[in-house]
């Protein structure tokens, strides 16, 4: 992605995170490694509600980009110093907005990055009574070697649930690596 040409700030940026919507009812958390997210405004919406945008972004991002995030009214959290430190991001957010439980809704990168780091404690599948033929299709989880490497993690199945349109609701609990010499017997 080409770099953002963004006016340098009149003023100094203040140190820290920003949070533009202390009252938001509901945020979304967009990951930004490298400050490259544009925005235009600081929400959007949602079916019925008004999503707050809360940028994860690493401090090495520059003056001019907080600044831009804040003339829009987006928020933002800074996690790590040169790279996006997910595993702070959380924690960050858990504690600036009083919240224990994130659903997760990315891409096969970003949940694989925060599966393989042990920052998800649930996998929720909803699988649907369609097919398509797609080759090209992504997967639910992609090891990508900029970000994090393959490595066997288990889940235990917590519950299934049929849904009225015939979709199958499952719930795993996420145990975390296993030993990919270990055979299973059954």
């Amino acid at each position: 992605m080409p770099a953002i040409e963004l006016p340098e700030p009149n003023e100094p940026v203040p140190a820290g995170d920003f949070i533009a919507d202390p009252d938001a009812t509901m945020h979304y958390f967009a990951v930004d490694r490298s400050g490259s997210l544009q925005w235009e405004q600081g929400s959007f919406s949602y079916f019925d509600v008004e999503a707050h945008i809360v940028e994860l972004i690493p401090a090495s991002v520059s003056d001019a980009f907080k600044a831009h995030l804040r003339s829009v009214g987006v928020s933002y959290i800074i996690a790590g110093d040169e790279q996006l430190d997910m595993a702070e991001a959380v924690r960050k957010i858990g504690e600036t907005f009083n919240t224990s439980e994130i659903i997760l809704g990315g891409g096969g990168t970003l949940n694989w990055s925060m599966l393989r780091d042990g920052l998800c404690d649930e996998v929720s599948i909803v699988m649907m009574p369609i097919a398509d033929g797609e080759k090209h299709t992504r997967s639910l989880f992609e090891a990508d070697e900029k970000y994090s490497a393959p490595l066997p993690i288990g889940f235990s199945l917590a519950s299934v649930e049929p849904l009225e349109d015939g979709s199958v609701w499952m719930r795993y609990g996420v145990n975390g690596p296993v030993d990919a010499n270990r055979t299973r017997t059954r």
